[in-house]
């Protein structure tokens, strides 16, 4: 028998560099890994029982803030704390701890997969149910709504199509099942080491996407897209989608004599300019990360197959020709599957989207 445990690449912290794929053990804490200038009493170890019962605790005395609210910025203090980013990747490291521990003679076979985005190819290219991580920031600025953002443009974005994680899953599980060979065994999915996709590369990919299949106002005219802008300062970052907000709500508002009409229009900018903050906001840590997730293992299971269960379950991300997947697959599978026309475009029948 073996077990299944799915995580995330970004499971590794603050850790930065070529990141390995090595399990972790009961109590690691990636700040002392990565902060050897701090003490051991400034650091204290991750006590997985002791987060919970604090979260328990917590959880009972919302007199001062909403629970909700509460519970997520106690989430992100502890992550911090610990060296993790946010406490999604925190919980995650900690689910990790616990499985190994507690695995006994049982194969785990762990899958940590980065940025999962639409299919390459399986069911059909560009498939996807909801947007995800970057999608919010692409559908934005295809809208015309938003022309900057806070990253890093040389940083490396780690993206994997969902149909390659799901076939090394299987290809992880038809090996590990078919032996009695006890112990942690990582996979990392991951493009960032063999096939790196870089910020700025993916963002003029984007722009000469919406250059050439402009979506469409309400009106049927198509919304012109500039060159993205990048800030790596949030305060700058702040202020440049207000002034931007206030300039495109006066243009709107000048074409437009209706009051109440204008008043919607102050009022979505407004939305859209908040939207923007919490979108830099939450994805500062990944727009500005250093590490590189290291595939060894993946890359290994790939050549243990025949050439036929590698055609079958090509899972090989170092294969992706990224101006083919954003332009011709990914960004044409958001606006089918996740816009569903919203924002008409002029966009032929691309083959890649049957």
């Amino acid at each position: 028998m073996t077990a299944v445990a799915m995580s995330v690449a970004y499971v590794n912290g603050q850790r930065q560099g070529r990141i390995l794929e090595k399990p972790f053990g009961m109590g690691d804490t990636i700040k002392r890994e990565t902060s050897p200038e701090f003490s051991a009493k400034a650091t204290p170890i991750l006590d997985i029982e002791s987060e919970i019962r604090l979260a328990f605790s917590w959880a009972k005395t919302s007199w001062d803030a909403p629970p909700v609210q509460k519970m997520k910025d106690l989430g992100l203090e502890r992550a911090k704390i610990h060296g993790w980013q946010d406490s999604y990747v925190f919980t995650k490291a900690m689910g990790e701890m616990v499985i190994n521990c507690m695995r006994g003679d049982i194969p785990v076979v762990t899958i940590r997969p980065s940025i999962i985005e639409s299919t390459y190819s399986e069911p059909f290219p560009g498939w996807m149910e909801g947007s995800r991580m970057m999608d919010p920031v692409v559908l934005q600025y295809g809208k015309g709504q938003l022309t900057g953002f806070l990253a890093d443009p040389n940083a490396v974005l780690d993206v994997v199509p969902a149909d390659m994680v799901v076939s090394a899953m299987v290809a992880a599980m038809a090996k590990h099942g078919s032996t009695s060979n006890p112990g942690m065994h990582i996979y990392q999915i991951t493009s960032s080491v063999v096939n790196p996709l870089v910020i700025q590369d993916l963002a003029k990919l984007i722009f000469q996407h919406f250059s050439a299949f402009p979506c469409m106002d309400a009106k049927g005219r198509p919304i012109a897209v500039s060159p993205i802008k990048f800030f790596d300062d949030a305060n700058e970052f702040s202020a440049y989608v207000s002034t931007d907000a206030v300039r495109r709500n006066e243009r709107l508002a000048a074409a437009i004599s209706n009051e109440k009409i204008s008043r919607s229009l102050k009022s979505f900018c407004l939305r859209s300019v908040e939207q923007a903050k919490y979108l830099a906001k939450i994805y500062k840590p990944y727009t500005f990360y250093g590490g590189r997730f290291d595939n060894t293992n993946t890359r290994e299971l790939m050549v243990e197959m025949s050439e036929e269960e590698r055609r079958s379950f090509g899972f090989d991300v170092g294969s992706i020709d990224w101006e083919h997947y954003i332009s011709d697959v990914h960004v044409p599978g958001l606006r089918r599957h996740v816009m569903k026309g919203r924002g008409r475009s002029t966009e032929p029948q691309l083959g890649a989207i049957p």
